[in-house]
């Protein structure tokens, strides 16, 4: 979450009286993040998050994302649910921007995950990816292999202002992924940023899910691999077993992993870290003047990188058959 457009009084108050939440008490921007402006709403009929969708959000994918939320809802997915106007509306425009609000979960995020909160994403994820085996939305992962190579040129010719032959890394990695991505693995609906700011917990028991804007269909393998990266790894980069272990067992107890996926995973980790290296590397070369956000360093997923470059089988990770 960050704040790249700021919203007047004005303009909020012509917004909120096309819905029923009563009168504002509070309204502040949240500077986490790094994809779409997000404020911290509260009003006299409660707390919700108003998002301003911007960057890599196409505005035709909002229906996707919204109706996804609901339908996972109905699944018992704990996850944020849009709320709609008077009109029934749950989209709209704010400062030249689409817009919606949703509601607000109880919890917060944990900055220093342990091996229960781990497990306890891991079995969340795969109850996410069987509640939604029947949505009948599709939506193309934009940010998988073809989706590579245009982060990649956008910003090659200043990689190496960064770290020091990081675009040779980068075009190295891009080729051979390439010759090597899997395809035909199960898959259907994953949520493709399960990051710990969209997790959120009360003591060590997951309370929600949040920030769907990434969601699409891939292969579910995908969306572990990514949340390996994402949970698994120490403040010094290096890898926790223990927490592996923990993620992919809680997940295999809801979903068990073919064979076909448990080979593919390592490959596909080498995917998940060169995406965040590559989106991380874009936005740190091209921080809007004057925005509220703080940028993410993209050499924490270079050095990832290099780790799931050394892995040989997903027993590396963890997986215990």
């Amino acid at each position: 979450m960050a704040v790249y457009t700021e919203v007047s009084d004005e303009a909020l108050k012509a917004f909120l009286a096309l819905y029923d939440l009563g009168e504002v008490v509070s309204f502040k921007g949240i500077a986490e993040g790094v994809e779409n402006s997000n404020f911290l709403l509260r009003t006299t009929k409660g707390q919700f998050i108003l998002t301003l969708y911007e960057k890599r959000v196409d505005a035709a994918d909002l229906p996707f994302f919204v109706g996804l939320m609901e339908h996972l809802s109905r699944r018992g997915v704990t996850c944020p649910q849009p709320v709609r106007n008077r009109a029934g509306t749950a989209l709209g425009t704010l400062a030249g921007r689409p817009a919606a609000i949703v509601t607000f979960l109880d919890g917060l995020w944990i900055r220093r995950p342990n091996v229960q909160h781990c497990g306890e994403v891991g079995e969340a994820m795969a109850r996410m990816h069987l509640a939604g085996a029947d949505f009948s939305v599709r939506r193309a992962n934009a940010l998988s292999l073809d989706g590579w190579p245009p982060l990649f040129h956008e910003a090659e010719e200043r990689a190496d202002s960064v770290a020091s032959h990081l675009r040779d890394e980068g075009a190295a990695e891009l080729a051979y992924l390439e010759a090597r991505w899997p395809a035909g693995l199960p898959g259907g609906v994953i949520h493709a940023d399960l990051f710990n700011d969209n997790v959120f917990f009360l003591g060590e028991k997951l309370s929600g899910l949040i920030d769907f804007y990434f969601a699409c269909n891939d292969a579910f393998a995908y969306d572990l691999a990514i949340c390996l990266s994402a949970w698994c790894f120490e403040p010094d980069n290096s890898f926790n077993i223990s927490k592996g272990r923990a993620l992919i067992a809680r997940y295999e107890q809801v979903r068990r992993l073919d064979a076909a996926e448990v080979a593919a995973l390592p490959i596909l980790a080498r995917g998940a870290a060169l995406r965040f290296m590559l989106t991380r590397l874009v936005d740190w070369l091209n921080v809007p003047p004057g925005a509220k956000v703080a940028p993410k360093n993209p050499l924490e997923y270079r050095d990832k990188l290099r780790f799931h470059q050394r892995v040989r089988s997903a027993a590396d990770y963890g997986l215990v058959r």
